[in-house]
């Protein structure tokens, strides 16, 4: 396939001076938008850090994503000031969705860039749609942090609805973690690396009854081991024999941690089995997980979660000190493909 630098023409481009659009050109993109995207996270309130690492990580593991033809630049004078990609899916509700995430530096919004970029990915996203199956469920995908209001404003304009939330949460300290048993019959053992692919299958088949689930978004053990965070060492996951019953993924970003000069690990991929649920084992393994942490010199630990879990999640993370902090909205427009 031809990989063009050409700028790319749009039909709707605000009249500023200096600003043209362009396609992905290469690794040596991976810089600019670390620093555009950390900018853009600061000025957004969301307390996350994304190194060139990070973002190589990121575009060599893209799913039904070609960066070079699925990625927009917005650029003032050879400077990027924006960045937007789309993706697609199909989840376990036999939707199709079609989802586009963009960045805009603040002194650069406002000002009908955002619209432009938004409209390119759609008009993208539908080019996709057309290879699709006939009569299906489709639907446009966005999101947006409460700290957002311009993206939120943006979205609403554009006809999109809310579909679901997740929040951000955290235990402000590592104090008072319940000393939990496990559920009889269940042992953690340390992590090796034979266990991961046992580790990953068990991690899908639990996730499988989420909202909107897709498996081809579930990491693979070589996306595992391939990310910095990686530290098996942290983990805890029960086993019933030879068989996982459920899990904490525990990591710490030091990268994170000294920018924002705290102490703070995350408790994620929690998940727990069907066999074994509503016998404690999550609970359990979150203690364990909050001990592990506070072991290594953490003080804080954080996760994120659906917040219409139907297994009442939100509620267990709070019984266990946990404290919501940040509120995302899952934006859906639903659209047709003409015949």
């Amino acid at each position: 396939m031809e990989r063009t630098k050409e700028p790319i023409l749009l039909a709707e481009v605000p009249d500023i001076p200096g600003l043209c659009f362009r396609s992905f050109h290469g690794p040596g993109d991976y810089p600019d938008i670390s620093s555009l995207i950390n900018r853009c996270k600061q000025a957004d309130q969301i307390e996350q850090v994304q190194t060139v690492e990070d973002v190589a990580w990121f575009f060599a593991h893209l799913v039904n994503c070609d960066p070079y033809q699925d990625t927009i630049f917005a650029e003032i004078d050879g400077q990027l000031i924006g960045y937007c990609r789309v993706s697609w899916r199909s989840d376990n509700e036999n939707r199709w969705l079609y989802e586009h995430r963009g960045v805009l530096l603040p002194e650069w919004r406002r000002q009908g860039i955002g619209r432009a970029m938004l409209h390119m990915c759609q008009e993208r996203l539908l080019v996709i749609a057309a290879g699709h199956p006939a009569g299906s469920d489709r639907r446009f995908e966005a999101w947006s942090a409460d700290t957002e209001p311009g993206t939120l404003a943006l979205l609403q304009h554009e006809g999109y609805t809310p579909a679901r939330y997740a929040l951000d949460m955290v235990r402000p300290d590592l104090e008072n973690i319940p000393n939990l048993t496990l559920p009889a019959g269940l042992q953690v053992r340390p992590v090796q690396m034979e266990h991961l692919e046992a580790i990953v299958a068990a991690s899908a088949e639990a996730f499988r009854d989420h909202w909107s689930y897709s498996e081809e978004l579930e990491p693979t053990v070589e996306q595992l081991t391939s990310d910095r965070y990686f530290d098996p060492s942290l983990w805890r996951v029960a086993w019933a024999g030879d068989e996982v019953a459920g899990m904490v993924l525990s990591f710490i970003d030091p990268v994170e941690n000294e920018r924002y000069g705290r102490l703070r690990g995350y408790t994620e991929n929690i998940c727990v089995r069907r066999p074994w649920r509503k016998q404690g084992l999550a609970s359990a393994l979150i203690a364990l997980s909050l001990q592990a942490l506070k072991g290594r010199g953490m003080q804080q630990a954080a996760l994120g979660v659906d917040a219409q879990n139907l297994s009442g999640a939100v509620g267990l993370y709070e019984k266990m000190g946990y404290r919501r902090v940040k509120l995302f909205t899952i934006y859906h427009k639903p659209f047709s493909i003409e015949a």
